[in-house]
């Protein structure tokens, strides 16, 4: 980089801290462009997404619930019960590991996009700051005035607002986690009757408020663990916002009457358009940074400065570093279609899983500390526990029949009926002869059914006096999958 800047000052520090350790306040100026306008599109679509969720329901559940107290989780419909935990971190894993691989092909354009820091910084509070306050010059106006009334009058507004928008996001978020419903509680049962919500609920607000409105771009700065990461994953080849310096430099002011090609001056004319609507403070000038959340604004000020004296756009632009020293455009190479094929793949990967789901799972366990009784002469029972976790959106009466060997099922209280996105347990007998536990290695299949047709199959093992007399008095109890406690195939 040092044909673009040789002065490499501007990376001992941050933008938004001073010489002094005081934090140095960004007021950016009020973004405008095509870039711009695509991004207010999105982040009002993700906006409404996000307040309108809680009230979507798909057949009584929500659209989207993170419960992790009740290990409960809902996928935009799809419900994962603990059961299904493995598929829960697979997603996560492989969502990392996108946002990972994307980042090295892409940048950070998650952050600048998508995040929602971002979209609820720029397109509520920095919205509703410039509708009190006025636009960035005002806003420093302001802060630098003595206290009067059209001071404490606008700040007042303004944080009062700030703080009602941050508890609504709150109580929008504690929707996700715990639901609408029990949200919904918090107001309706009173205050001693859900002490502990109210006081989350109040922290959660206090949280958001402070990020927003005094902590902001500090966040993506210090906080954010993504953002120090793009220094380990870019590289010559990521395609991030640059500066095009072969063309911009060196840098002069603009003179209509001067042709910059014979005055020896590139396109830059050093407006600081480009600084001045950056909403982390940085000069984008100065290469790839680590404040620089590739949000475009910067893109937006400059095509509309190029415009205005009759230069080509994209002077800053989406490009790889690789592309603009060696005056290539940006096209696709290996690395970029290898790294893409290793995204389909996790795609793939996870949809397939989800695909292969069972909506209903059970299991059978012999009830723990429990062994044989003896019928007759010849004939013992065991006690088991039949659990179903019902994945469905409805309930459904569930049968347990017993497959091999054969014996007797005797059935322990009324039908089971397991009502949706619940687990249903029921207990039953099984009588088997003694001379099929001397032969059949005392395994037990059981076959689950709804409505008369088979869901689900069930491994077990059944407890007789030959089998006391082979493995001893105790017995593991949960020696009842698809192999034994030696590792032989029960199938």
């Amino acid at each position: 980089m040092a044909e673009q800047d040789p002065d490499y000052t501007f990376r001992d520090n941050l933008s938004t801290i001073t010489e002094e350790g005081n934090r140095s306040w960004v007021y950016c100026k009020k973004p405008s462009g095509k870039l711009y306008k695509y991004r207010s599109i999105l982040a009002s679509f993700l906006l409404l997404l996000f307040f309108a969720g809680p009230f979507i329901t798909i057949d009584g559940d929500p659209l989207l619930l993170l419960n992790f107290v009740e290990r409960k989780f809902i996928f935009f419909g799809i419900i994962f019960w603990p059961q299904d935990f493995h598929l829960f971190v697979l997603s996560m894993i492989t969502f990392i590991v996108f946002i990972v691989l994307f980042t090295v092909i892409f940048g950070r354009i998650f952050c600048g996009w998508i995040c929602p820091q971002t979209i609820f910084m720029e397109f509520v509070f920095r919205q509703l700051e410039y509708l009190i306050e006025g636009n960035n010059s005002q806003q420093r106006k302001l802060d630098d005035q003595p206290w009067n009334a059209e001071k404490i009058f606008k700040k007042s507004i303004k944080h009062l607002i700030f703080f009602i928008i941050s508890f609504l996001i709150a109580n929008v978020f504690l929707s996700y986690l715990l639901s609408f419903e029990e949200v919904k509680g918090l107001y309706t049962d009173g205050l001693q009757a859900h002490l502990g919500g109210f006081i989350g609920l109040v922290i959660f607000s206090g949280v958001f408020y402070f990020v927003f409105a005094k902590f902001r771009e500090q966040v993506c700065i210090i906080v954010c663990p993504y953002g120090r990461l793009q220094g380990v994953l870019l590289d010559r080849n990521s395609i991030i916002v640059s500066y095009d310096y072969k063309r911009g430099e060196p840098k002069g002011k603009y003179n209509p009457l001067e042709d910059r090609t014979k005055a020896g001056k590139g396109d830059c004319i050093s407006c600081n358009s480009c600084v001045q609507v950056c909403p982390t403070g940085i000069d984008i000038r100065n290469g790839s940074q680590l404040e620089c959340i590739n949000c475009t604004a910067c893109i937006d000020a400059c095509d509309a400065v190029m415009t205005r004296i009759n230069k080509p756009k994209g002077l800053i632009r989406y490009a790889s570093e690789r592309s603009i020293a060696e005056g290539t455009r940006l096209k696709l190479n290996a690395r970029v279609i290898a790294y893409s094929a290793v995204l389909t793949g996790l795609l793939v990967l996870i949809g397939f899983l989800f695909t292969v789901r069972t909506s209903v799972e059970a299991t059978v366990l012999r009830m723990p500390g429990t062994l044989f009784q003896q019928v007759d002469s010849t004939h013992y029972s065991n006690i088991y526990t039949l659990q179903v976790v019902n994945k469905t959106r409805k309930e459904i009466p569930v049968e347990i029949r017993l497959l091999s060997p054969d014996g007797e099922l005797k059935r322990m209280g009324n039908n089971l009926v397991v009502k949706k996105g619940e687990l249903g347990e029921a207990n039953f007998l099984v009588v088997l002869p003694e001379e099929l536990m001397e032969h059949k290695g005392n395994k037990v299949l059981f076959g689950i059914y709804n409505n008369g047709k088979l869901i689900e199959k069930a491994f077990s093992t059944f407890v007789g006096p030959e089998h006391m007399d082979r493995h001893g008095a105790k017995d593991n109890d949960h020696e009842d999958n698809d192999k034994d406690k030696h590792g032989k195939d029960t199938h």
